[in-house]
């Protein structure tokens, strides 16, 4: 075999007269009258080889039978290209290779989709041949930058004095939360391990061993409903520091950020991040995850409608809810027909419908306009609306109003184009509630996990209204994305319990599940406080990809099965009978 001198991407104007090997898949062949052109590939790049029947006549006959993605290796001389096929598109453009001897080492069978237009094969097509469209520009592209994140990350928290720990994959089933995938014990039959939602307690025995910084890149499994950006088999950023507050952990995540963002796609983030609190996020952008790209604010209207007699609007505040909307700059173009999809669509989150009304030079106009004419001034003032703007409002329950406007927010400035390309808004939301009220499940359950801690001066009201407990947690939010979360942990058996009692979890079945951490905490446990950064998602963000399927080498589907190789499968029965388990 022709062994590689340089890659497919190196080559120069330095390196004309010099006789070189190249390996690597043909990306396109050209037949020019005789003269034939090879674009040949590797992940570092392209290079055009050429073939010339007058300098190398033997080569001919092989060089007739390739095609795309066969594995050849070349052997030639660098020269200049002419002038007139210069192409300055290309980092090699300014040279080409003679092609002496031609080597293929594997030929390849005609192919599902086309390897240079990765929109040929519909996403299950490409999915079933992942390791095909790896091969793609975009793929390439992509795990390159993942490669340079996952430096980045690693350098930064090591060069603060970070220790990189591993965590076990095989533990006990905890389930709070997302299902667990379960292992079957073979040795201790009946008994299953469960693979890691998150490494939380490990991270906090660790604090609790001494380590007081530790951070990990790490495989988390999770058995929940699908969606673009997620996956049942995932990569976190996870991070442990011990005496620190919120603060702490805030600024060396923010740091880190600057860092990767800095190093990996030359983008310079704020020094600091803007932070808001759960409640402002919510009543502000209608999420506790905002895109702070555009404006586009909800705005709470109640009292300026008050006196409306528009029955919608009264039913609604006379039931303890809310009058809020949004202002769609320019809008004046949309449709009755664009308006009432809008209507139907947002009745999808569980609003009871959408009003609106047009500004106009005189005031407004159009839809409800005939029931705001009391408070058409205020309500112009409020939106800083101008003539050609559209208000939408949604009357309902506050929490499903917010939700609704929120998704709407998300929706008008897709249809108006108002979200740049190329440009990032994180911000850290903060003051989360602790507990959520579950009607599913009769009780209240952890908004972050529970394992969080109260804000101290509102402990007391653990016992008797603890919906009004607010939570040492805070997320960091870039572009709409939950990047990652975390909270300052309760670092005493005290603390812990009384976590426990709130969620309804009796002290057999804490200490049945919980024991070891438990009994953790009353030998010396540290203040200590961390953070989990969805790394996948934080990928896709840094590549400008709309999927999170699209940073991951071998993705599954939203089934949570693998195309490519079958996965999952059924297993015979004779393994089954080694691990004691009959299927119903």
């Amino acid at each position: 075999m022709l062994k590689r001198t340089v890659t497919c991407g190196e080559l120069n104007q330095h390196h004309i007269g010099q006789s070189i090997t190249l390996n690597g898949w043909i990306n396109r062949l050209r037949n020019l009258g005789g003269l034939v052109f090879i674009d040949l590939r590797d992940r570092y790049g392209l290079t055009q080889v050429v073939c010339d029947p007058e300098k190398a006549p033997a080569l001919m006959g092989l060089v007739r039978r390739l095609s795309c993605e066969d594995v050849i290796a070349v052997e030639g001389l660098v020269r200049a290209r002419p002038d007139e096929a210069l192409n300055p598109e290309m980092p090699t453009g300014t040279i080409e290779v003679l092609a002496s001897q031609i080597e293929l080492l594997n030929e390849a069978q005609p192919l599902p989709f086309q390897i240079t237009d990765r929109a040929s094969g519909l996403e299950e097509l490409r999915l079933k041949y992942r390791y095909l469209e790896l091969r793609t520009r975009e793929l390439q592209r992509n795990l390159a930058i993942r490669h340079r994140a996952a430096q980045s990350v690693r350098r930064f928290y090591s060069e603060q004095g970070f220790f990189e720990i591993e965590t076990p994959f095989l533990m006990r089933s905890t389930p709070e939360g997302a299902r667990d995938y379960l292992v079957p014990s073979r040795i201790h039959k009946g008994h299953f391990y469960a693979l890691p939602q998150s490494p939380q307690t490990y991270k906090q025995l660790l604090m609790m061993g001494g380590f007081d910084r530790y951070f990990q890149i790490v495989r988390c499994f999770r058995d929940e409903d699908l969606r673009a950006d997620r996956q049942p088999e995932f990569t976190q950023i996870d991070v442990e520091m011990a005496f620190v507050d919120e603060t702490d952990v805030q600024n060396s995540t923010t740091m880190m950020l600057r860092q990767v963002f800095r190093e990996v796609i030359e983008v310079e983030l704020p020094a600091s991040f803007p932070r808001l609190s759960y409640e402002d996020a919510r009543a502000r952008f209608g999420s506790d995850k905002p895109d702070l790209r555009f404006d586009l604010e909800i705005h709470n209207i109640s009292d300026d409608v008050a006196g409306s007699e528009f029955t919608v609007f009264r039913s609604a505040l006379a039931a303890g809810g809310c009058v809020a909307g949004i202002c769609a700059p320019g809008a004046t173009h949309f449709s009755r027909k664009v308006i009432d999809e809008l209507t139907v669509w947002l009745k999808t989150f569980g609003a009871q419908g959408l009003a609106f009304t047009r500004i106009t030079e005189t005031g407004i106009d159009g839809g409800i306009a005939k029931y705001l004419t009391a408070a058409a001034a205020g309500l112009i003032a409020a939106f800083r609306a101008k003539p050609g703007d559209i208000l939408f409002l949604v009357a309902d329950q506050t929490d499903i109003a917010l939700t609704a406007l929120g998704q709407l927010r998300l929706r008008i400035a897709q249809m108006l184009n108002l979200i740049p390309a190329g440009v990032f808004k994180p911000v850290w939301v903060t003051r989360f509630p602790l507990l959520e009220w579950s009607a599913e499940d009769n009780r209240f359950v952890a908004m972050h996990h529970p394992f969080t801690s109260a804000v101290p001066e509102e402990r007391h009201l653990l016992g008797t209204n603890p919906a009004a407990v607010h939570a040492r947690a805070y997320d960091i939010v870039i572009n709409g994305y939950e990047i990652g979360g975390g909270s300052i942990r309760n670092h005493t058996a005290e603390l812990q319990s009384e976590m426990f009692d709130v969620l309804g979890i009796s002290r057999a079945e804490a200490r049945h599940k919980f024991g070891f951490l438990l009994d953790a905490l009353n030998y010396g446990a540290p203040p200590h406080g961390g953070i989990a950064l969805g790394f996948d998602r934080l990928v896709m963000l840094l590549a400008g990809a709309d999927n999170i399927r699209d940073v991951i080498a071998f993705p599954k589907t939203t089934s949570a099965a693998s195309l490519m190789d079958g996965c999952p499968s059924t297993v015979d029965d004779k393994q089954l009978r080694e691990l004691g388990i009959r299927l119903a």
